[in-house]
């Protein structure tokens, strides 16, 4: 068997150094894949909660768009309204704001309709030209060189509508105001002329 004169000067097989060379590629590798999986996890992680946001955050933004587009929809419902001269000025305020409230929840499309989201009841409450029920506020304003008539003809309604959404990602929802509930009020509100 011939040998051969290594670095140091001793003598080694030939096939003793390959080997060694490439355990030793395969070693740094190996390191140099564990390294790149141990930056991926570090870069991976802050990725995804940022992901998460963007996510909560679309959810928002749709909740808050629905609820925008079922005020106007209530104030336009209460605009268009036909006078019944049967009824007194309250009784055709009631059912306005009946009318009010149906287009609301009608338009708020798969949001929750219910209690804890958006609660309702069937009685309103009066203070004023302010009429509220549970998250929906119904206000009258008369303007100036208008006079208040039983059939509101010219006034301006302004219809609020509050929705309590749920996060649904804790760490965004630390960043957010909370109601009582622990949950994101989103508000509608929108102005018209009653016709």
């Amino acid at each position: 068997m011939r040998l051969v004169s290594g670095r140091s000067g001793r003598a080694v097989r030939p096939g003793r150094s390959a080997g060694r060379a490439r355990l030793a590629i395969a070693s740094s590798r190996g390191r140099a894949g564990g390294q790149s999986l141990v930056e991926f996890a570090l870069v991976l992680t802050p990725l995804f909660f940022v992901l998460l946001g963007i996510i909560q955050f679309g959810f928002i933004f749709n909740s808050y768009v629905t609820m925008t587009n079922a005020a106007r929809e209530g104030a336009r419902s209460g605009t268009v309204y036909l006078y019944n001269r049967a009824l007194s000025k309250d009784q055709n305020d009631l059912a306005r704001n009946e009318a009010i409230r149906a287009a609301v929840t009608n338009s708020m499309n798969l949001l929750g309709k219910t209690t804890p989201h958006f609660a309702t009841t069937t009685s309103w409450s009066k203070s004023g030209l302010v009429f509220t029920d549970g998250d929906l506020l119904v206000t009258y304003v008369v303007p100036a060189g208008i006079t208040d008539t039983d059939t509101r003809r010219g006034e301006t309604i302004t219809v609020r509508a509050t929705y309590h959404m749920d996060l649904i990602v804790p760490i965004v929802s630390g960043f957010l105001p909370a109601d009582a509930g622990g949950r994101l009020r989103l508000i509608g509100e929108v102005t018209m002329v009653v016709n």
